[in-house]
């Protein structure tokens, strides 16, 4: 009896396993079909017809997720949040994502979030993009320098390469500092299994792949601190 109870528990929650990553990708979908037709709405169809389908990814992979991440996913969904502002691409960890605005819990727990105060992607500026680091950017933990990202937003594709990955402590707001060229700052917690509230932050810094508009003045020394708060970055899935 204890057997059979075993196997009946195990097959409930591959079912629930199941149905969570089937629900996922039936929303995920529907975000960006809304992003489609956001983009065919400003006269981009060309670029709608390639949103959402030139990636690896084909399905919703929360095999590295954290049980409590899944089910905050799942209670996302009941939220319509209207359509992405962009889709986040990095091929190298299979990832493909919405772009939401804002970086409260219920906004992370379905995509991943534009901070506030910082600029959309391709805008001049330093672009920063937040995510939980046992959710959707997870993956970062394997990107490395060099890596492509791409961000699709509703005037143009933005192609990026990682320049410098650092580990910073919550105080460390520098890394939000505007700059005088589009650049793109990924935000998650650190150490990605840490159980409890993660004490650091990760941060992926990408640019512009053309080296001709890469300067000194826009690469951000080890070394360099700022006084400027900007609550966004330190504040951001204290988990």
């Amino acid at each position: 009896m204890a057997e059979r109870g075993l196997i009946c528990v195990g097959i409930a929650l591959l079912t629930f396993a199941g149905g969570a990553k089937l629900t996922g990708e039936v929303q995920k979908q529907r975000d960006l079909k809304r992003f489609r037709a956001a983009l065919i709405g400003t006269g981009n169809p060309s670029q709608a017809g390639e949103a959402g389908s030139g990636d690896p990814v084909r399905g919703l992979d929360t095999s590295l997720w954290s049980p409590e991440r899944i089910k905050a996913y799942e209670e996302s969904l009941r939220k319509d949040f209207g359509a992405p502002l962009a889709v986040l691409s990095i091929p190298k960890i299979g990832l493909e994502v919405p772009v939401l605005a804002g970086t409260d819990d219920l906004t992370l727990n379905r995509a991943v979030g534009l901070i506030e105060g910082t600029p959309r992607p391709g805008e001049v500026g330093n672009a920063g993009i937040a995510g939980h680091r046992d959710g959707f950017f997870r993956g970062l933990k394997d990107i490395a320098v060099g890596d492509a990202i791409e961000v699709r937003s509703l005037s143009a594709r933005h192609s990026y390469v990682v320049e410098s990955i650092r580990i910073v402590q919550p105080e460390d707001v520098w890394v939000l500092d505007p700059t005088s060229l589009p650049v793109l700052t990924l935000v998650t917690c650190y150490p990605f299994y840490f159980i409890g509230s993660a004490p650091q932050r990760y941060i992926v810094r990408a640019v512009k792949p053309d080296p001709a508009v890469t300067t000194e003045s826009d690469r951000i020394p080890p070394e360099h601190s700022s006084a400027r708060t900007r609550k966004e970055a330190s504040t951001t899935q204290k988990e």
